[in-house]
């Protein structure tokens, strides 16, 4: 099946390379036929986003300046994707973060520098992009972001993340409520890990890997093609009636015991 996605501009936030997750789903939607709206935060990130489309003869219809700490910036970047696409039928969520720092030892020993940012970057600026473009979804439309089972688990060294992620999964669910009247939807993608820059910063990450391969029912890893796949059916018709959703994509991962 394909051409599900045929004539739909859908905003993409967080490629950082071809590694990342954000790069994966871009692949999936541009296979369906999305027009892809991209935002960065830096303009050498928008030039190595621009030479990674190219590479991949991958077309943006366009690129946008936006930093999600920023909520004048979120307002511009919306504005200037009103004026030049008009309405949008989908949003990817794919921007996380914490202090190096924080990803290890205890989490008792947490910041509070180090919590408030975890939480502004990796869950609130869900609620603040929703925000602004539920105002450009007329049309009705589709929201997802990306999680991790440390949100329900303790993942030895996720710490803030863990807890920045289980904040993001309960927006999710109020977010959902919110904008379901306008026939938004708003879902997640918890995937198992996968070797992305950001994971490197995640102490123990091999181990945690291993883990998976060894105990998940599929007895394997998942990467980037399959959560861009799994994006994509939320972005879709195929998932209208779904809103409100966490779903895994970690080879079974989160339905063994300890």
């Amino acid at each position: 099946m394909s051409g599900l996605l045929e004539g739909k501009n859908i905003v993409v936030m967080g490629v950082a390379n071809e590694r990342s997750i954000a790069w994966g789903i871009t692949k999936s939607l541009h296979h369906q036929g999305a027009n892809l709206i991209f935002t960065n935060r830096q303009e050498r990130s928008r030039k190595k986003l621009e030479k990674l489309l190219e590479k991949h003869d991958i077309p943006a219809k366009l690129i946008v300046s936006l930093d999600v700490a920023d909520d004048s910036s979120i307002e511009t970047a919306f504005s200037e994707i009103k004026d030049n696409v008009g309405i949008i039928h989908g949003l990817v969520h794919s921007v996380a973060f914490a202090k190096r720092e924080e990803l290890d030892g205890e989490y008792a020993d947490t910041s509070r520098d180090g919590y408030l940012l975890a939480h502004e970057i990796s869950a609130y600026s869900l609620v603040a992009v929703t925000r602004a473009a539920k105002e450009l979804m007329t049309e009705g439309g589709s929201i997802v972001t990306q999680t991790y089972i440390g949100s329900e688990r303790v993942i030895p060294n996720y710490n803030i993340m863990g807890v920045a992620k289980a904040s993001l999964e309960a927006s999710v669910r109020y977010l959902a409520e919110d904008v379901g009247k306008y026939d938004i939807r708003v879902n997640a993608i918890s995937a198992g890990p996968i070797r992305t820059i950001s994971a490197k910063g995640v102490s123990g990450f091999n181990e945690k890997a291993s883990v998976v391969t060894e105990k998940a029912p599929l007895r394997r890893n998942v990467d980037q093609d399959q959560v861009g796949d799994a994006t994509m059916f939320f972005l879709s018709d195929l998932s209208r009636g779904v809103t409100g959703e966490v779903l895994h994509v970690d080879s079974g991962f989160h339905i063994i015991g300890g």
